[in-house]
């Protein structure tokens, strides 16, 4: 029993329900009833791992130990509640220790809840993926369970506002069939992007209508999103104009 965890949960719930929010759940005997499993999500939006551990919970109620960023942690809010569920901090700029952690956690059983993308997509499509879950699967022997969320980003993603009232907003979560750790990194991550991939496209095949020129929508399907392409530039030039103000401070601290 995780008192903590169990009344984040049924808070969870009721705000949901406050919401109006429509989940469709499919794939819920994909994730393993009991042992470890790297849950590998794709990032379209702020409030995806609140969704991310449905079909967990679904499956025996089982929890999902997910990877977050440091900052998340500092917070004073935040911070112990995230302490208290038992998640993971990363720091972008050492993850050695976040890895070691993640490792740790799967040798005893957890699930592990990872983002292959490392950041939100802003075009709503899968970025390229990181190679982090493949080994951490590799080095404890755990399955991957691919998740796939589709709908989440109407509730906030970036450059958007955020939507948390009564929105009534269909989310769609689809987990494919646990993907296993044999043969390189390498190859397990063209073959888990493969995987997400065709769930993503099942998922908005199945969603219904995809408006014209909403923000949510990908290019593809007509709406006002970045493509892909774009969508990684405005990533890169986010990151370079961060570099550069980091930079800046530290010269400004040495300066003092």
């Amino acid at each position: 029993m995780e008192p903590v965890y169990d009344a984040v949960i049924t808070t969870a719930r009721l705000l949901w329900l406050a919401e109006g929010l429509k989940f469709k759940v499919s794939g819920v005997e994909n994730v393993p009833v009991d042992g470890p499993g790297v849950v590998a999500i794709n990032h379209t939006g702020y409030m995806d791992f609140t969704y991310a551990g449905i079909p967990a919970f679904l499956q025996g109620r089982r929890k999902v130990r997910f990877m977050a960023k440091k900052e998340v942690f500092d917070s004073k809010v935040s911070g112990p509640i995230m302490r208290a569920l038992k998640h993971i901090p990363v720091d972008r700029g050492s993850g050695a220790q976040s890895y070691r952690d993640a490792v740790d956690y799967l040798k005893r059983g957890e699930l592990v809840g990872v983002y292959p993308e490392a950041t939100i997509s802003r075009s709503f499509e899968l970025k390229d993926f990181k190679s982090g879950a493949a080994r951490m699967a590799l080095e404890s022997g755990a399955p991957i369970i691919p998740t796939v969320i589709w709908g989440a980003q109407r509730v906030w993603t970036k450059g958007h506002p955020k939507n948390l009232g009564r929105s009534n907003v269909k989310i769609m979560i689809g987990v494919a069939e646990p993907i296993e750790p044999a043969g390189t990194a390498e190859e397990i991550t063209a073959r888990l992007h493969e995987v997400m991939g065709k769930k993503l496209l099942e998922l908005q095949d199945a969603y219904g209508e995809h408006p014209a020129g909403e923000y949510w929508v990908p290019a593809r399907l007509g709406g006002s999103a970045p493509t892909l392409e774009e969508a990684n530039r405005m990533d890169a030039e986010e990151q370079a104009a961060k570099a550069a103000r980091r930079a800046e401070r530290e010269a400004g601290g040495e300066a003092s």
